[in-house]
Formats: C-alpha cells, sequence, structure tokens
C-alpha cells in the first residue's frame, strides 16, 4: 500500500508540474516548493505533521525564490 501512495504522489506531481508552462516563475516556485518540502518532511518526520509543515515551508521558500527570478526578468527586459 505505501508504495501505491508513494507512485500516486509522483504521478500526480508529476502531472501538476506539467500544467504549469503558463505560470509565473514564482507560481512554479511555490509548487515545486511544497512538493519537495512535502517529501522531504515526510523524509525526516514521518508523520503528517511534518509533511504539512515541509509543504508549507516549501511553498512558501519557493515562491519566494521565484518571485525574485520573475523581478530579475521584468527589469532584464524593461524598456
Amino acid at each position: 500500500m505505501k508504495k501505491f501512495n508513494l507512485y500516486l504522489l509522483v504521478i500526480t506531481s508529476i502531472g501538476l508540474i506539467s500544467l504549469t508552462g503558463c505560470a509565473t516563475k514564482a507560481e512554479n516556485g511555490a509548487l515545486i516548493g511544497a512538493g519537495t518540502g512535502a517529501l522531504i518532511g515526510q523524509a525526516i518526520g514521518g508523520d503528517t505533521g511534518s509533511t504539512v509543515i515541509g509543504a508549507g515551508l516549501g511553498a512558501i521558500a519557493g515562491a519566494a525564490i521565484g518571485e525574485n527570478e520573475d523581478r530579475k526578468d521584468r527589469q532584464r527586459y524593461a524598456y
């Protein structure tokens, strides 16, 4: 059952990431950060609370990094 849940999580994550082609870097960063944070939280803590905390922290960090990249792009391509 655990293998099935892991496979389902991986397939769902790949599907969600592939659908973000038109999103900003901040949105992509939040999505990727949340997924990565959830996986790391689960690996470290091994319970639901750790997974949720990891997803939240990952989303915040990913969105911040993506927003910084969006800001650089706006400055680079400004006329």
